[in-house]
């Protein structure tokens, strides 16, 4: 039986494919991971730096008023949910007046971000619906406002089946 005798060109087709296999399966994960990549949480650290005392600020401020807000969020027949919210004063008397705005985040991924519209149905009460909502993990955040400042933030994770 005869056998090839290994040549330099066979060696270097050999060093080629190898690499070219390495470099074709590189690019192919990098696409991926690029067309996959959910953002950053933050557009600028810089910034978001610069209003870290500000959050703090209105963090003492929210709770010396000592505001009780039940949040509640039902899901849906039709693949949606419905929040509502029971915002109470210090002395456990119902609020209204407010403007309260609502979002549901997902955690792995800021793609999935949905705003819920939350408006006042009743004395101290407000509700509001998200259409489609993938069942899962997500954080349930609540502002509220009042003549144009933010005077609550609640940040809820929760779990929709």
């Amino acid at each position: 039986m005869a056998s090839n005798p290994l040549t330099g060109t066979k060696v270097f087709l050999m060093l080629v494919a190898f690499f070219g296999v390495v470099i074709g399966v590189n690019v192919t994960m990098m696409k991926l991971a690029i067309a996959t990549l959910p953002g950053t949480d933050v557009d600028s650290p810089y910034a978001a730096g610069l209003t870290y005392d500000r959050e703090i600020s209105a963090a003492h401020d929210q709770a010396a008023r000592n505001w009780q807000v039940n949040a509640h969020i039902e899901r849906r027949a039709y693949g949606g949910a419905m929040i509502q919210l029971e915002p109470r004063d210090a002395a456990g008397r119902p609020m209204t007046g407010l403007k309260f705005a609502g979002r549901l985040e997902r955690p792995t991924d800021k793609r999935a971000d949905l705003s819920v519209e939350l408006s006042e149905a009743g004395i101290g009460l407000y509700r509001g619906n998200a259409a489609a909502v993938a069942p899962g993990q997500w954080d349930l955040v609540i502002e509220a406002e009042a003549r144009g400042q933010r005077v609550f933030l609640s940040r809820n994770r929760v779990i929709l089946n």
